[in-house]
This record gives structure tokens, C-alpha cells and sequence, in this order.
């Protein structure tokens, strides 16, 4: 398999996430959502820091609408599917798959990850899935997020041109 293939290969959609949880029975899942649009340091950080709290790594997307209604008509930056190319091309992210809820309430529900984590500007009890996780005795967590590294800041540096 070439390179590019591989990433490819960690982007699920429903008809395969069945098998792709059979496959990974026994490992601790770890869970986390974004629309990540814009991809940068913070984000790499968060997402390794997400990986060591388990064995595989499975990330929610938002869908370009999903992104649009949360974040304006001018969003999002980049498609669907380069934002999940993208993901999928990181070595501490095991697979993406898109949800075009308001919420991924739907998808951990069928993911059934052993740990749910999202960023600090969350508290942990309010954050969604978290009657999931905890019902099956999973854990729900936070990351403190790299300082000076965010989207919001690389939105207001490129105003600022």
C-alpha cells in the first residue's frame, strides 16, 4: 500500500465502523470531535496528548454543514474531506469519521469509546456523550490547550494583514 492510501484507509464511514470496532475489541478507544478546520500546533498537541490516554485514537468531524451552522456562513476553510485527509495523515490518529448532528451524541453512542476527551473550556460533566462513556465506566476528560495557539488567534493575525 502506498503512503497515501494509507490515510485514506482511516477515514470510516457507517457501513465500515461496524467492522472497524470489531477489529479494535480489547484496545481502550479514545474519542474526541472538532471541525478542525484550520489544523495547527494547538491541535497536534491536543490530539497526541488524546492518543497517550488510550491505544486507538478516533475522531468525529464535522460535516461542512455542521460547520456553517456553528461558525458562520464563511465557514468552513477547508472541505470535508481535506479536513479528514488531513487528520487521517497524523500518526496518533487512528480513524475520522464525519457526523453531520448538531452534536456527535449519535456517533459515540456507536463508537462506545473507553475515554471522551474535548478541550479545558469544557467542563466535563456538561460535555456530550458523557452519560455514555461514564454509564459503561469510561472515563471523561479535559486537555489544557497549548497557550498562543488556537484558531481564533491565527483568525485575528490574518485580519490584522
Amino acid at each position: 500500500m502506498k503512503y497515501g492510501e494509507f490515510s485514506v484507509t482511516k477515514i470510516v464511514d457507517a457501513k465500515s465502523l461496524e467492522a472497524l470496532l470489531e477489529s479494535w475489541q480489547g484496545k481502550k478507544i479514545v474519542f474526541t470531535n472538532g471541525c478542525f478546520d484550520i489544523l495547527h500546533r494547538g491541535h497536534i498537541d491536543y490530539l497526541g496528548k488524546a492518543r497517550d490516554l488510550g491505544d486507538k485514537l478516533f475522531i468525529g468531524v464535522n460535516t461542512d454543514r455542521s460547520v456553517s451552522a456553528l461558525k458562520g456562513p464563511s465557514r468552513p476553510i477547508q472541505d470535508e474531506r481535506s479536513r479528514m485527509l488531513i487528520l487521517a495523515s497524523l500518526a496518533c490518529v487512528d480513524a475520522v469519521m464525519l457526523f453531520d448532528d448538531a452534536t456527535p451524541y449519535s456517533l459515540i453512542k456507536s463508537v462506545q469509546p473507553d475515554v471522551l476527551v474535548k478541550g479545558s473550556d469544557y467542563d466535563y460533566r456538561e460535555i456530550i456523550g458523557y452519560d455514555i462513556v461514564t454509564a459503561k465506566g469510561g472515563s471523561v476528560t479535559t486537555i489544557e490547550f497549548l497557550p498562543g495557539f488556537s484558531t481564533s488567534s491565527i483568525e485575528e493575525k490574518i485580519k490584522k494583514l
